[in-house]
């Protein structure tokens, strides 16, 4: 099945946010969520011990602006629409971003976010809080950002992804020396260390798997727009092997991977890389227009503006070291040298989060035209096929 979106204006869009269930066909399921906001980006899920689905993104006026802040919507079991979007974060100063839902082994349920001063991603600081109460900065390096959810080891340490926007001194941020790293704590969030990833400069949104109690493999967005990378632990975390490219190519833009009941790995991005596409932006936050500094030199050289779509769930059953099956859900130009929600040029279909239902079914959500969020349906038998 492919979502065609051409032609989807921001007005055509905001007339279906209401979050409905429609029936697409053979299976298939598609709603565009609830939101007040103009944009709406950076799409998180997390099902509930009860099965009530959980979406989380952030939403505003612009990425980088300081109206940006965190908002839920829920899907109960059988419920036929989303619930209305609520707004769980509101720093006035700071832009709050990418979210990260995680029901903690102690019953609490935690939200972990960035918050960073306009396109300055080398002045983030990464936040926790138990949902309904206040935040707190975590003792983590500055620039750090989180994507993806944690971990939780046999021995019960939480292994929270991390990649890091590093500052250089007189110069803004552009991901020339962006960086992975997993920070683990071993008493639920109070004290954490940091494990890096070697030679993994340009490596982003980490996404870790568990293949046993020690053995991790992880998957890697790339600043230079060329391919998924993915490296592997055999001590539970505590040391990485260097990444390496796997066969699905990568623009520079998010992805996300889960482990599916019968053992594979699934995988949502867009199979898109430079090399297949000469569109390009100069930043990611050109709109905002606030930073005159020089750009960073040295590390890698980072690709923005390819394009993203379409929008593929690629599967593997080798431990993510190739994707032979790959299932495209949506389609369309995926143009996004803009981030502006409103004027109808952003095409994007991007920054995907995957669950598996106990029947096997698979819940996508993703960007939709920074818009809204878009959320798909996938049956299991399409999946198994």
């Amino acid at each position: 099945m492919i979502l065609e979106t051409a032609t989807d204006t921001p007005e055509g869009i905001a007339a279906r946010m209401d979050g409905r269930l429609a029936d697409a066909g053979d299976g298939w399921q598609t709603a565009v969520l609830p939101s007040p906001r103009v944009q709406n980006h950076a799409a998180f899920l997390l099902r509930g011990p009860d099965g009530t689905l959980t979406c989380a993104w952030f939403g505003g006026g612009l990425e980088g602006k300081a109206d940006i802040c965190i908002h839920t919507s829920t899907l109960a079991p059988g419920a036929a629409q989303w619930g209305p979007a609520e707004r769980i974060t509101d720093d006035p100063e700071r832009s709050e971003q990418n979210p990260v839902l995680f029901d903690a082994p102690d019953g609490r349920r935690l939200l972990f976010h960035t918050a960073q001063p306009g396109g300055d991603q080398d002045r983030c600081v990464v936040r926790m809080r138990e949902i309904g109460q206040p935040p707190r900065d975590l003792p983590l390096p500055k620039g750090s950002f989180v994507r993806a959810a944690p971990l939780v080891r046999p021995d019960g340490a939480w292994l929270l992804p991390l990649f890091h926007c590093t500052h250089a001194p007189g110069a803004r941020w552009t991901g020339r020396h962006d960086t992975a790293s997993v920070a683990i704590t071993e008493d639920a969030g109070e004290t954490w260390r940091i494990v890096p990833v070697p030679e993994s400069t340009g490596c982003v949104h980490m996404t870790p798997l568990a293949l046993s109690d020690t053995h991790l493999v992880a998957f890697f967005r790339r600043r230079q727009a060329d391919a998924v990378y993915r490296c592997e632990s055999n001590d539970g975390g505590e040391s990485w092997t260097v990444p390496e490219a796997t066969d699905l190519p990568n623009n520079n833009s998010s992805i996300t991977a889960i482990r599916l009941a019968d053992g594979r790995i699934a995988l949502c991005c867009n199979p898109v890389n430079a090399e297949m596409d000469p569109a390009r932006r100069a930043s990611l936050y050109d709109e905002l227009g606030e930073d005159d500094r020089p750009e960073a030199e040295g590390g890698c050289t980072p690709i923005w503006g390819v394009r993203r779509a379409p929008l593929i769930l690629a599967l593997s059953r080798d431990e993510g070291r190739s994707f032979p099956r790959r299932i495209t859900l949506a389609d369309g130009p995926g143009t996004c040298l803009s981030n502006d929600s409103e004027d109808g040029k952003n095409k994007e279909l991007s920054y995907p989060a995957l669950s598996e239902t106990p029947e096997g079914d698979i819940d996508v959500a993703f960007t939709y035209h920074r818009r809204a969020i878009a959320h798909l349906r996938v049956p299991a038998k399409e999946v198994k096929a």
